[in-house]
């Protein structure tokens, strides 16, 4: 009975499975919104965001153009919503970037759910690439939330793109890291100049204080007068007191003369 059961059960979740995986898209209900609604809206979204770059390409703005005012000017004049305006910024680069649109691929218009939001996607053939134009909404009200305007890329140039920022972030970590190196070494530098420049400091000092000491002493120094030869001075006396006292100067030795 319990495999008769079970059995039927698994049928049940198989049936329910096919059923749910030939379910004809163009045939459901999204919340109020039959898939030609949302393929109508998808197709004004497109118009009015081209439209929209194309006037901000003819006067040249940039995003650094599209300030508050100029949002609410495209809002209430021309009916234009945000998500449209942000949408048509990216238009502009991209139609820069890969020439203007050529054609709308009608047959890749598709619609998915996931959760609260439902999406609706459509490729635009531009003339270098193709992109992909998304409307985003937020399934319990419907109403559009974003739009997204990107650029179809190969599974090729995907990693390529990966592999190229890879290096890049890592250039930059290893730039970042040889600059940290350089300016910790730096830090020894420092006290070598710091010890230098005292070394430095200290010599001239040095100098200073010996320079003065050598002023000093030579103004403290008395003047001594140049030496005298005394042996003329001593024949001149011993002269004298031979002819004073009768006598030879062989008989006296002169030893010593004391100036007063």
């Amino acid at each position: 009975m319990r495999k008769k059961i079970a059995m039927a059960l698994s049928m049940l979740i198989v049936m329910l499975m096919l059923g749910a995986c030939g379910t004809d898209p163009t045939t459901v209900d999204y919340n109020g919104h039959s898939y030609n609604d949302l393929e109508t809206e998808t197709y004004q979204n497109v118009s009015a965001v081209a439209q929209l770059a194309s006037f901000i390409a003819q006067n040249g703005l940039t995003e650094a153009d599209m300030t508050k005012d100029l949002y609410d000017a495209l809002s209430s004049n021309y009916g234009f919503t945000e998500a449209q305006i942000d949408a048509a910024i990216v238009w502009k680069n991209v139609a820069d970037e890969f020439g203007e649109l050529q054609t709308v691929d009608e047959e890749s218009f598709t619609v998915e759910k996931a959760g609260n939001t439902l999406t609706t996607d459509i490729t635009l053939k531009f003339e270098k690439r193709d992109v992909d134009f998304q409307v985003v909404y937020t399934y319990y009200s419907m109403e559009v939330s974003g739009l997204t305007v990107e650029p179809v890329y190969s599974l090729s140039e995907k990693m390529g793109k990966a592999g190229m920022n890879t290096v890049i972030s890592m250039s930059i970590v290893f730039c970042v890291l040889i600059l940290i190196s350089l300016i910790i070494a730096c830090f020894n530098i420092f006290p070598y100049i710091e010890k230098k420049k005292a070394a430095k400091k200290a010599a001239n000092t040095s100098a200073d204080v010996k320079d003065s000491a050598v002023e000093e002493a030579a103004v403290a120094a008395p003047v001594v007068p140049a030496a005298v030869d005394d042996t003329e001075l001593i024949a001149v006396i011993a002269a004298a007191i031979a002819a004073s006292t009768g006598t030879s100067t062989s008989d006296f030795v002169v030893r010593s003369i004391n100036r007063r």
